[in-house]
């Protein structure tokens, strides 16, 4: 289930990019279930009902507030991880959704697990390695559970420490069959 988000009732790049997205999935992905919705309702629904959503295609400016404002639902906006996909072949970007947070770099302060969820990321879309993924993720919710906490979900671990406890986690957990998505 796909939902597109613009604000084509007042920009005119909105309805060209919704134009578009209709031909594509009607052409290309007619078996997707496509949900069209402005910003602003979406941003509303977002906070109301979460699991409204599957997957969310927007521009950059709606992309970046809405992470943000979903991330307030995960607890922290250092544990959001993301991907820009390319197409075929095409390279992806992965990283925490809020970026590379230069503001505390180098105070132990950043939350990393945005970043390793990210490489949770890469190892399924970018390397098909759908195992080692739920490993990474495995690994980053008993970090948690543990209550190895960063100062942003109100613990005292700084970044190395919480690095060192999804390693150490990793080196534990076994490892499963290799398997691809």
């Amino acid at each position: 289930h796909l939902t597109l988000i613009d604000k084509a009732n007042v920009l005119e790049t909105s309805r060209l990019w919704r134009r578009v997205a209709q031909r594509i999935m009607a052409e290309e992905c007619a078996d997707v279930a496509l949900d069209i919705q402005l910003v602003d309702a979406a941003a509303m629904r977002l906070i109301q009902n979460p699991r409204a959503f599957d997957v969310i295609v927007t521009e950059n400016l709606f992309g970046d507030i809405l992470t943000d404002e979903a991330s307030v639902l995960a607890g922290s906006i250092g544990l959001i991880p993301s991907a820009s996909l390319g197409e075929d072949g095409m390279p992806a970007i992965y990283e925490p959704v809020h970026g590379s947070a230069p503001d505390i770099a180098g105070t132990g302060r950043a939350n990393p697990i945005g970043m390793i969820a990210s490489l949770a990321l890469m190892l399924e879309w970018s390397a098909g390695r759908c195992d080692l993924a739920r490993l990474v993720e495995e690994a980053i919710a008993h970090t948690l559970a543990e209550g190895v906490l960063p100062t942003d979900l109100g613990g005292t671990a700084d970044t190395a420490a919480v690095t060192e406890a999804v390693i150490g986690h990793l080196a534990t957990l076994s490892q499963p069959a290799p398997a691809a998505c």
